[in-house]
Protein backbone atom coordinates (compact mmCIF):
# COMPACT_ATOMS: atom_id res chain seq x y z
CA UNK A 1 0.00 0.00 0.00
CA UNK A 2 1.45 3.36 -1.05
CA UNK A 3 1.76 6.30 1.34
CA UNK A 4 -0.76 8.25 -0.74
CA UNK A 5 -3.29 5.41 -0.38
CA UNK A 6 -2.67 5.33 3.38
CA UNK A 7 -3.12 9.11 3.44
CA UNK A 8 -6.47 8.81 1.68
CA UNK A 9 -7.69 6.07 4.04
CA UNK A 10 -6.63 7.98 7.17
CA UNK A 11 -8.29 11.19 5.94
CA UNK A 12 -11.44 9.40 4.77
CA UNK A 13 -11.67 7.58 8.12
CA UNK A 14 -11.52 10.91 9.93
CA UNK A 15 -14.20 12.39 7.66
CA UNK A 16 -16.55 9.43 8.19
CA UNK A 17 -16.13 9.61 11.98
CA UNK A 18 -16.68 13.37 12.02
CA UNK A 19 -19.82 12.79 9.94
CA UNK A 20 -21.36 10.79 12.80
CA UNK A 21 -20.86 13.27 15.64
CA UNK A 22 -23.84 15.55 14.92
CA UNK A 23 -26.06 12.50 15.32
CA UNK A 24 -24.17 11.49 18.48
CA UNK A 25 -24.66 14.99 19.92
CA UNK A 26 -28.44 14.81 19.49
CA UNK A 27 -28.77 11.25 20.80
CA UNK A 28 -26.66 12.04 23.88
CA UNK A 29 -28.64 15.21 24.59
CA UNK A 30 -31.80 13.10 24.96
CA UNK A 31 -30.45 11.79 28.27
CA UNK A 32 -28.25 14.61 29.57
CA UNK A 33 -27.97 18.37 29.21
CA UNK A 34 -25.34 20.21 27.22
CA UNK A 35 -23.05 20.88 30.24
CA UNK A 36 -23.07 17.22 31.28
CA UNK A 37 -22.27 16.18 27.71
CA UNK A 38 -19.33 18.59 27.70
CA UNK A 39 -17.98 17.23 30.99
CA UNK A 40 -18.15 13.51 30.16
CA UNK A 41 -16.91 14.00 26.58
CA UNK A 42 -13.98 16.23 27.59
CA UNK A 43 -13.09 13.78 30.38
CA UNK A 44 -12.89 10.98 27.79
CA UNK A 45 -10.85 13.06 25.35
CA UNK A 46 -8.46 14.10 28.16
CA UNK A 47 -7.63 10.46 28.86
CA UNK A 48 -7.06 9.71 25.16
CA UNK A 49 -5.01 12.85 24.56
CA UNK A 50 -2.86 12.17 27.63
CA UNK A 51 -1.71 8.86 26.15
CA UNK A 52 -1.04 10.49 22.78
CA UNK A 53 0.86 13.37 24.39
CA UNK A 54 2.96 10.97 26.50
CA UNK A 55 3.86 9.05 23.35
CA UNK A 56 4.75 12.17 21.36
CA UNK A 57 6.42 14.37 23.96
CA UNK A 58 7.01 13.09 27.50
CA UNK A 59 9.28 16.02 28.37
CA UNK A 60 6.68 18.68 27.54
CA UNK A 61 3.97 16.94 29.56
CA UNK A 62 5.98 17.53 32.73
CA UNK A 63 5.95 21.28 32.01
CA UNK A 64 2.27 21.89 31.26
CA UNK A 65 1.41 22.95 34.83
CA UNK A 66 4.41 25.21 35.32
CA UNK A 67 4.93 28.95 34.80
CA UNK A 68 3.27 30.58 31.80
CA UNK A 69 1.83 27.26 30.68
CA UNK A 70 -0.76 27.42 33.45
CA UNK A 71 -2.14 30.70 32.05
CA UNK A 72 -2.07 29.30 28.51
CA UNK A 73 -3.93 26.17 29.63
CA UNK A 74 -6.58 28.20 31.41
CA UNK A 75 -7.12 30.57 28.47
CA UNK A 76 -7.18 27.90 25.75
CA UNK A 77 -9.17 25.43 27.87
CA UNK A 78 -11.76 28.08 28.71
CA UNK A 79 -12.24 28.96 25.03
CA UNK A 80 -12.12 25.37 23.76
CA UNK A 81 -13.55 23.02 24.92
CA UNK A 82 -15.43 24.85 27.72
CA UNK A 83 -17.00 27.87 26.00
CA UNK A 84 -17.02 26.49 22.45
CA UNK A 85 -18.81 23.24 23.26
CA UNK A 86 -21.12 24.85 25.84
CA UNK A 87 -22.38 27.12 23.06
CA UNK A 88 -22.38 24.42 20.36
CA UNK A 89 -24.14 21.76 22.45
CA UNK A 90 -26.73 24.29 23.57
CA UNK A 91 -27.35 25.12 19.90
CA UNK A 92 -27.84 21.40 19.18
CA UNK A 93 -30.36 21.20 22.03
CA UNK A 94 -32.41 23.97 20.38
CA UNK A 95 -32.09 23.25 16.65
CA UNK A 96 -32.51 20.20 14.40
CA UNK A 97 -29.13 18.52 13.93
CA UNK A 98 -29.13 19.27 10.19
CA UNK A 99 -29.31 23.01 10.87
CA UNK A 100 -26.93 23.17 13.83
CA UNK A 101 -24.14 21.25 12.08
CA UNK A 102 -24.47 23.29 8.88
CA UNK A 103 -24.39 26.64 10.70
CA UNK A 104 -21.44 25.51 12.81
CA UNK A 105 -19.58 24.77 9.58
CA UNK A 106 -19.13 28.51 9.05
CA UNK A 107 -15.90 28.32 11.11
CA UNK A 108 -13.66 28.58 7.99
CA UNK A 109 -15.39 31.88 7.22
CA UNK A 110 -14.69 33.16 10.73
CA UNK A 111 -11.06 32.04 10.48
CA UNK A 112 -10.62 33.92 7.19
CA UNK A 113 -11.95 37.11 8.78
CA UNK A 114 -9.92 36.71 11.98
CA UNK A 115 -6.75 35.92 10.00
CA UNK A 116 -7.27 39.18 8.15
CA UNK A 117 -7.73 41.16 11.37
CA UNK A 118 -5.13 39.56 13.65
CA UNK A 119 -2.59 38.00 11.28
CA UNK A 120 -2.75 40.76 8.66
CA UNK A 121 -3.76 38.34 5.89
CA UNK A 122 -5.10 40.23 2.89
CA UNK A 123 -8.82 39.82 2.13
CA UNK A 124 -8.83 39.38 -1.65
CA UNK A 125 -11.86 39.87 -3.89
CA UNK A 126 -12.09 36.07 -4.20
CA UNK A 127 -12.17 35.71 -0.41
CA UNK A 128 -14.80 38.43 -0.01
CA UNK A 129 -16.96 36.84 -2.72
CA UNK A 130 -16.67 33.46 -1.00
CA UNK A 131 -17.68 35.03 2.31
CA UNK A 132 -20.80 36.56 0.74
CA UNK A 133 -21.78 33.25 -0.90
CA UNK A 134 -21.35 31.39 2.40
CA UNK A 135 -23.34 34.04 4.26
CA UNK A 136 -26.21 33.54 1.81
CA UNK A 137 -26.11 29.87 2.77
CA UNK A 138 -26.39 30.80 6.45
CA UNK A 139 -29.47 32.93 5.72
CA UNK A 140 -31.09 30.14 3.67
CA UNK A 141 -30.67 27.63 6.52
CA UNK A 142 -31.63 30.08 9.26
CA UNK A 143 -34.87 31.11 7.53
CA UNK A 144 -35.58 27.62 6.15
CA UNK A 145 -35.63 29.05 2.66
CA UNK A 146 -37.77 32.11 3.45
CA UNK A 147 -34.89 34.47 2.75
CA UNK A 148 -36.99 37.47 1.77
CA UNK A 149 -39.36 37.34 4.72
CA UNK A 150 -36.44 36.87 7.17
CA UNK A 151 -38.57 34.64 9.42
CA UNK A 152 -36.12 32.80 11.66
CA UNK A 153 -37.28 29.45 13.06
CA UNK A 154 -35.18 29.77 16.24
CA UNK A 155 -33.05 32.91 16.31
CA UNK A 156 -31.38 32.02 19.63
CA UNK A 157 -30.25 28.64 18.30
CA UNK A 158 -29.04 30.23 15.06
CA UNK A 159 -26.99 32.84 16.96
CA UNK A 160 -25.42 30.13 19.13
CA UNK A 161 -24.59 27.80 16.21
CA UNK A 162 -23.01 30.53 14.08
CA UNK A 163 -21.46 32.20 17.13
CA UNK A 164 -19.64 28.96 17.96
CA UNK A 165 -17.62 29.44 14.77
CA UNK A 166 -16.32 32.77 16.12
CA UNK A 167 -15.24 31.07 19.34
CA UNK A 168 -13.46 28.36 17.34
CA UNK A 169 -11.70 30.99 15.20
CA UNK A 170 -10.51 32.74 18.36
CA UNK A 171 -9.12 29.46 19.67
CA UNK A 172 -7.41 28.82 16.30
CA UNK A 173 -5.63 32.21 16.37
CA UNK A 174 -4.44 31.79 19.97
CA UNK A 175 -3.44 28.18 19.34
CA UNK A 176 -1.16 29.30 16.48
CA UNK A 177 0.71 31.54 18.90
CA UNK A 178 1.31 28.65 21.33
CA UNK A 179 4.40 26.83 20.05
CA UNK A 180 4.02 23.71 22.19
CA UNK A 181 3.57 20.29 20.58
CA UNK A 182 0.00 19.81 19.27
CA UNK A 183 -0.93 16.80 21.39
CA UNK A 184 0.39 18.50 24.53
CA UNK A 185 -1.61 21.66 23.85
CA UNK A 186 -4.77 19.68 23.17
CA UNK A 187 -4.43 17.58 26.30
CA UNK A 188 -3.81 20.69 28.44
CA UNK A 189 -6.82 22.48 26.92
CA UNK A 190 -9.25 19.57 27.26
CA UNK A 191 -8.06 18.67 30.75
CA UNK A 192 -8.63 22.31 31.78
CA UNK A 193 -12.01 22.34 30.05
CA UNK A 194 -12.98 19.14 31.86
CA UNK A 195 -12.15 20.73 35.24
CA UNK A 196 -14.06 23.94 34.39
CA UNK A 197 -17.16 22.05 33.26
CA UNK A 198 -16.95 19.82 36.36
CA UNK A 199 -16.83 22.89 38.63
CA UNK A 200 -19.78 24.41 36.74
CA UNK A 201 -21.87 21.24 37.23
CA UNK A 202 -20.85 21.00 40.89
CA UNK A 203 -22.22 24.47 41.67
CA UNK A 204 -24.98 25.00 39.11
CA UNK A 205 -26.12 21.59 37.83
CA UNK A 206 -26.06 17.86 38.57
CA UNK A 207 -23.99 14.87 37.44
CA UNK A 208 -27.12 12.70 37.33
CA UNK A 209 -28.05 11.46 33.82
CA UNK A 210 -30.97 9.37 32.56
CA UNK A 211 -29.07 6.18 31.68
CA UNK A 212 -25.77 4.48 30.90
CA UNK A 213 -26.49 4.47 27.17
CA UNK A 214 -26.32 8.28 27.14
CA UNK A 215 -23.00 8.16 28.96
CA UNK A 216 -21.71 5.89 26.19
CA UNK A 217 -22.83 8.55 23.73
CA UNK A 218 -20.75 11.16 25.57
CA UNK A 219 -17.76 8.79 25.52
CA UNK A 220 -18.25 8.37 21.76
CA UNK A 221 -18.23 12.16 21.33
CA UNK A 222 -15.07 12.42 23.43
CA UNK A 223 -13.33 9.76 21.34
CA UNK A 224 -14.37 10.74 17.84
CA UNK A 225 -15.19 14.47 17.95
CA UNK A 226 -12.52 15.64 20.39
CA UNK A 227 -9.83 12.94 20.41
CA UNK A 228 -8.77 10.19 18.03
CA UNK A 229 -10.22 11.64 14.83
CA UNK A 230 -7.98 14.71 14.97
CA UNK A 231 -4.89 12.51 14.83
CA UNK A 232 -6.28 10.38 11.97
CA UNK A 233 -6.76 13.61 10.04
CA UNK A 234 -3.26 14.90 10.88
CA UNK A 235 -1.75 11.53 9.85
CA UNK A 236 -3.64 11.68 6.56
CA UNK A 237 -2.29 15.15 5.80
CA UNK A 238 1.22 14.18 6.89
CA UNK A 239 1.39 11.25 4.43
CA UNK A 240 -0.32 13.08 1.58
CA UNK A 241 1.64 14.23 -1.46
CA UNK A 242 -1.09 16.77 -2.29
CA UNK A 243 -2.23 18.29 1.00
CA UNK A 244 -4.53 20.84 -0.67
CA UNK A 245 -6.41 18.08 -2.46
CA UNK A 246 -6.59 15.87 0.64
CA UNK A 247 -7.88 18.75 2.77
CA UNK A 248 -10.93 19.13 0.52
CA UNK A 249 -12.16 15.73 1.78
CA UNK A 250 -13.18 17.51 5.00
CA UNK A 251 -15.99 19.23 3.10
CA UNK A 252 -17.67 15.88 2.44
CA UNK A 253 -18.33 15.55 6.18
CA UNK A 254 -21.42 17.79 6.56
CA UNK A 255 -23.12 16.19 3.55
CA UNK A 256 -22.42 12.63 4.77
CA UNK A 257 -23.62 13.81 8.19
CA UNK A 258 -27.05 14.58 6.69
CA UNK A 259 -27.35 10.89 5.71
CA UNK A 260 -26.72 9.75 9.31
CA UNK A 261 -29.13 12.40 10.62
CA UNK A 262 -31.82 11.11 8.25
CA UNK A 263 -31.17 7.41 8.89
CA UNK A 264 -30.68 7.46 12.67
CA UNK A 265 -32.45 10.58 13.96
CA UNK A 266 -35.23 10.32 11.35
CA UNK A 267 -35.15 14.04 10.69
CA UNK A 268 -36.78 15.07 7.44
CA UNK A 269 -33.93 16.73 5.55
CA UNK A 270 -35.18 20.10 4.38
CA UNK A 271 -34.22 21.37 0.90
CA UNK A 272 -33.12 24.61 2.58
CA UNK A 273 -30.56 22.69 4.68
CA UNK A 274 -28.99 21.05 1.62
CA UNK A 275 -29.03 24.20 -0.51
CA UNK A 276 -27.75 26.41 2.31
CA UNK A 277 -24.98 23.95 3.14
CA UNK A 278 -24.00 23.84 -0.55
CA UNK A 279 -23.71 27.64 -0.53
CA UNK A 280 -21.59 27.60 2.66
CA UNK A 281 -19.20 24.91 1.38
CA UNK A 282 -19.18 26.40 -2.14
CA UNK A 283 -18.19 29.79 -0.74
CA UNK A 284 -15.40 28.24 1.34
CA UNK A 285 -14.04 26.22 -1.58
CA UNK A 286 -14.21 29.27 -3.88
CA UNK A 287 -12.04 31.21 -1.42
CA UNK A 288 -9.33 28.56 -1.75
CA UNK A 289 -9.75 27.79 -5.46
CA UNK A 290 -6.68 29.79 -6.43
CA UNK A 291 -4.57 28.03 -3.79
CA UNK A 292 -5.75 24.60 -4.95
CA UNK A 293 -4.97 25.48 -8.57
CA UNK A 294 -1.43 26.59 -7.72
CA UNK A 295 -0.73 23.42 -5.75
Amino acid sequence: MTENTKSFLYALGAVLLWSTVATAFKLSLHGMNYVQLLFFASLTSSVVLLFVALKNSKNEIALIFKGKNLKRNLLLGFINPFLYYMVLFKAYSLLPAQEAQALNYTWPIAIAVFASIFLKHKLSLRTLTGLVVSFIGVVIISTRGKIFSFEFHNIYGVVLATGSSLIWATFWILNLKDKRESAVKLFAAFFTGCILSGIYILFFDSFEIKGTVYLLGAVYVGLFEMGITFFLWMKGLQLSKDKAKTSTLAYLSPFISLVFIWLILHETILPSSVIGLAFIIGGILYQHAGEFARK
